[in-house]
């Protein structure tokens, strides 16, 4: 079990008008709008809004979530962000991408708030794969979360911590769960939580 205890996560409105970034074109969220994003009609979801700089997963009676609309890599990639979990107790980052011709999530919360892991191998969760590990997340603290795609690798990291180390081996079969179909290609959901997202990035890297 891994406690990221350090930091509040609450700030006032002018520290982060602050540290607002200035958005590139490495940016999938321009901090303003849905811009390139379409809200995921997984039917019994919660409300989504941009309020403050960042996007507003409200809670839903399952996922609540949005979907990249534009052109999305499908390896060589890391996409980095920042999320928190407002209210609720369950994922507040179920991030769905592709890992080449093959889609899996990244969870982050899941299962009672602690669970993270890739969803899935071989039809297993991210509960009770190789991948599966346990952290204590506070309520209203941002964390910055990293997920790198290569061929046959997929690395994440939380707060700069490797939480993911996953190769693929060629008799692996990586897929999603059901609930997140609608995320394909590359989108990110909560799960009867109220989580809230900023600084989306999309990089292209090299082998």
């Amino acid at each position: 079990m891994i406690y990221c205890s350090s930091g509040s996560g609450k700030k006032d409105t002018a520290k982060v008008s602050a540290e607002l970034p200035e958005y590139d074109s490495t940016y999938l969220f321009n901090g303003k709008d849905l811009d390139g994003w379409e809200i995921t009609n997984f039917g019994p979801q919660g409300p989504v809004y941009v309020s403050g700089g960042s996007i507003v997963l409200g809670m839903g009676e399952g996922c609540t979530g949005i979907t990249w609309k534009k052109d999305f890599p499908e390896k060589d990639y890391m996409v980095s962000l920042e999320a928190r979990r407002v209210q609720g107790n369950d994922f507040f980052c179920g991030m769905t991408f592709p890992a080449g011709k093959e889609p899996c999530s990244l969870i982050v919360g899941g299962w009672g708030g602690t669970t993270v892991g890739l969803s899935s191998i071989n039809s297993m969760d991210a509960s009770e794969n190789q991948t599966t590990n346990f952290i204590v997340f506070e309520k209203e603290r941002w964390y910055r979360i990293s997920l790198l795609v290569h061929a046959d690798t997929i690395r994440a990291t939380i707060d700069d911590k490797v939480v993911v180390n996953y190769v693929k081996d060629k008799f692996d079969e990586l897929s999603i769960r059901p609930e997140v179909e609608l995320s394909k290609p590359f989108g990110i959901a909560s799960w009867y939580t109220t989580a809230e997202l900023k600084n989306i990035r999309l990089e292209r890297i090299g082998n």
